[in-house]
């Protein structure tokens, strides 16, 4: 089998394929999945939304335990990788803790920092004398050129790497909740292109290479394939890697996948103040009845009022992510009613990163 992508933009990175495997929190990307996925040679990730969600003293000490988190995911990660591949975070900009985390992933070692769910306009200088590689998520040729004409004016740098996500994918989307309705009218692969042709001139002003990863909706080596022709030089893979034996999630959370229907899946309102992708069970519908109480605040959104939003979002995750998935919130990717089983991440990864060589002397 031969590798879909080549590394010829990867230079100085410790991968041998480039494929990031989405963060998805609360508690479903931590140490053990991004590990694993470090050590096929690929780039793990854990999310630090909410990271230190299984720390004994956590309510009512949230901050200081999301820090802890931090630091033992990304040890147990690097413990598990055994030197392969890369252990990166992803870290929501709408986070309360989003600069204390960036420093806290810094000191702990993160190989990358990604970060989403908003600009990360001062990420440069929250990693100033580190090693660290830094991206931003964006899903718009505007957001990307906010980002490039930013770093470049005051940082005078670039993105060690771009993440484009597009409309397909779970968690929370960079994208206007009447647009997701029409998801073929958005034509997201000129999108895709003008973000790949908009970097083009950073990297002849810094002379290097700016890596762009495909994220969202990315099941098979043929999505690979064809994101590849768009421009892409390697892939974000979330929803696959949770119905896995190395996912973090318990086994009912993973199970949740497997059953899952393409029709399960709906675009729901977050109170990140973002539009999602998640399961449609009896949580979301009894979210989108009535309002639900939100009886304290667990520090993890800026600007967020407990007394308007439609539920508490760590509470929703927390009470999926450890088993009751009827009861809580299940984030998705358009693709979660293709999953029929539990895998591997080994055998997510090959399926996705390559392709089968064709003998020429055994057709002739």
């Amino acid at each position: 089998m031969r590798n879909i992508f080549d590394c010829k933009a990867f230079k100085g990175w410790n991968i041998e394929l480039p494929l990031i495997q989405g963060g998805m929190g609360v508690g479903v990307s931590l140490g053990r999945l991004a590990g694993a996925v470090a050590s096929e040679g690929a780039i793990g990730v854990i999310s630090t939304a909410q990271i230190g969600f299984t720390e004994p003293d956590f309510f009512g000490n949230e901050e200081e335990c999301n820090l802890r988190g931090i630091r033992k995911q990304i040890a147990r990660a690097k413990e598990i990788a055994g030197g392969r591949g890369m252990v990166g975070v992803n870290i929501m900009v709408a986070l309360q803790q989003y600069k204390e985390h960036v420093k806290e992933a810094v000191k702990a070692g993160a190989d990358l920092i990604i970060c989403g769910a908003g600009l990360p306009i001062d990420l440069p200088e929250l990693v100033k004398g580190s090693l660290v590689k830094i991206a931003p998520i964006v899903s718009s040729k505007k957001a990307a050129a906010v980002i490039l004409k930013a770093w470049d004016k005051k940082y005078h740098r670039t993105p060690d790497c771009i993440v484009v996500e597009g409309p397909q994918a779970g968690g929370h989307l960079g994208f206007k909740r009447e647009d997701l309705d029409d998801i073929p009218a958005m034509h997201f692969d000129d999108e895709f292109r003008s973000i790949v042709a908009e970097k083009k001139s950073y990297e002849e002003k810094y002379n290097t290479s700016i890596p762009v990863f495909a994220a969202g909706g990315i099941w098979d080596s043929s999505d690979a394939e064809h994101v590849r022709d768009l421009g892409a030089d390697g892939v974000q893979v979330a929803t696959r890697f949770v119905a896995t034996e190395e996912c973090d999630a318990s086994y009912a959370y993973k199970m949740a996948y497997v059953n899952a229907k393409a029709e399960d899946t709906a675009i729901i309102k977050s109170p990140v103040g973002m539009p999602g992708r998640a399961l449609r069970n009896a949580f979301i519908k009894k979210t989108e009845q009535c309002r639900e109480q939100v009886d304290r605040c667990y520090r993890c959104i800026k600007n967020c009022h407990p007394g308007q939003i439609p539920y508490c979002i760590t509470k929703a995750l927390v009470t999926a992510v450890l088993g009751d998935v009827d009861n809580g919130l299940v984030f998705c990717g358009s693709n979660v009613g293709r999953v029929n089983g539990i895998s591997t991440v080994h055998d997510v990864i090959e399926d996705i990163m390559y392709e089968e060589e064709i003998c020429l002397d055994a057709i002739a």
